[in-house]
């Protein structure tokens, strides 16, 4: 990312909707196209999970849960070790080749007419351990390679690189040709998917190593240090305790619906040889919320994020889901469901997740990598878990879907007051740091 003066007609492009400088465009582009094959490979299988799910039924969905959540919490220090013995450079396009053999294994083995419980559970567990895996190497890395302020600019345009794989994926892979390709087929594309991501990120790595000022090739070495430094990280930080409770609002928000979610679509083809179709339900509401996202993530997140700051990122959607969880509560309208189960992830896509992610950009490297995964991972999932079984022991209870609606509505109040604080704190010690920078250049002069 060496500074140029010249301007491409991609970054010509690209200024007409987003602040960016000509010498950070070829870095943006890279990181665009990792993130639309990593999450286009993703989102592709993602309704063959979904289906796989109300195959294995909501019971044995919540109880699965469990070993999400474990699996979540092993794979920290097995991360943390390598992170501290291998260069980002090998294990970042690694990861991709191992997720890619992991999709060819099961396209191969993978079957609806003598449908394999054991299998259907492995798979499931590894999709949803692999989604905020992912998800969080992805934007540790991107945070090393962009600062603060950049971040605040830019990261809503990488993050609509996702959203646009995450309409392709389901669209044309998933809806359009499952009934072609099967479900096997659809796994077997999300592998060459995973392979281009390999490539994006080999991109990605030189543009890298060529940066004359910041993280340079002589940092891409083993960050080193405790495998399981990410715990004490978070547990003495009331900066990093509040981002995790943030995780856990999130996660009780989307449990709730999700469930209801499984219980619509199985309701809609109750005959389990109506998979594909399952899966096509399952893909058009993925594909039609990224299609909204990436419109607003293009258009709205950068400049939400600019003219009213983080803290309206965070709080813009707990706020409506408070209103949202209160209508489902009068209303068992599949219509009104939908809108607002799409609503709720475009939310977290072009709002909530962009606007958490910059909540990381002024920390270090160590925490950036351990602190951020050990929050992002096993205590996300494990917060999938203690929702999942508590929407279940309601229901035991008797407590009615209003009821529960009820419920989401206090927890969607409590995730807004959270992000508030997050919000104002990060606002708060950026505005901290521009005045000591200023202080500093004015005494230097």
């Amino acid at each position: 990312m060496a500074p140029t003066t010249k301007t491409s007609p991609l970054g010509s492009l690209l200024s007409r909707v987003v602040v960016i400088e000509p010498r950070e465009v070829p870095a943006v582009v890279a990181s665009f196209f990792l993130f639309f094959f990593m999450w286009a490979g993703y989102f592709a299988v993602r309704p063959v999970r979904e289906t796989v799910g109300t195959l294995l039924g909501r019971q044995a969905v919540a109880d699965l849960w469990l070993y999400t959540a474990l699996f979540s919490i092993l794979i920290i220090p097995a991360f943390g070790v390598v992170v501290a013995r291998f260069r980002r450079s090998t294990f970042l396009p690694w990861t991709y080749g191992v997720v890619a053999g992991a999709m060819l294994f099961v396209g191969l083995t993978l079957s609806t007419t003598t449908f394999s419980p054991l299998l259907g559970k492995a798979f499931y567990v590894f999709i949803s351990v692999l989604n905020l895996f992912l998800i969080s190497m992805f934007w540790s890395f991107l945070l090393e390679l962009f600062d603060r302020g950049q971040s605040k600019r830019l990261f809503g345009t990488i993050a609509a690189g996702g959203s646009l794989g995450a309409f392709f994926a389901p669209l044309v892979v998933t809806d359009v040709t499952v009934k072609y390709i099967g479900l096997n087929g659809v796994l077997f594309a999300s592998a060459g998917l995973f392979v281009a991501a390999i490539v994006s990120q080999r991109i990605l790595l030189r543009l890298w190593s060529a940066r004359p000022l910041a993280t340079s090739a002589a940092e891409d070495k083993p960050i080193g240090g405790n495998v399981f430094a990410g715990v004490p990280l978070v547990l003495r930080s009331p900066y990093l305790l509040g981002i995790a409770l943030f995780i856990v609002g999130i996660s009780a928000v989307n449990t709730i619906l999700y469930f209801e979610q499984l219980r619509v679509v199985a309701d809609l083809y109750p005959n389990p040889a109506d998979a594909p179709l399952r899966a096509q339900v399952f893909a058009r509401f993925d594909w039609i919320v990224q299609g909204l996202t990436v419109l607003t993530q293009v258009f709205l997140t950068g400049q939400i994020a600019k003219r009213f700051g983080v803290t309206a990122l965070l709080t813009i959607l707990p706020v409506a889901m408070v209103l949202g969880f209160f209508a489902l509560a009068g209303s068992t309208s599949f219509v009104l469901f939908a809108s607002i189960f799409i609503f709720r992830r475009v939310g977290e896509y072009a709002f909530v997740r962009p606007g958490r992610e910059m909540l990381w950009s002024p920390l270090d490297k160590e925490t950036k990598y351990k602190a951020k995964n050990t929050v992002d991972v096993p205590i996300y999932r494990a917060a999938d878990y203690v929702g999942a079984q508590a929407t279940v022991w309601l229901g035991a209870l008797g407590v009615t879907a209003a009821g529960v609606m009820a419920v989401g509505a206090a927890l969607a109040a409590l995730w807004g007051v959270v992000g508030w604080w997050l919000g104002r704190r990060f606002e708060t010690d950026a505005a901290r740091e521009r005045i000591a920078t200023r202080t500093a250049q004015e005494s230097r002069a």
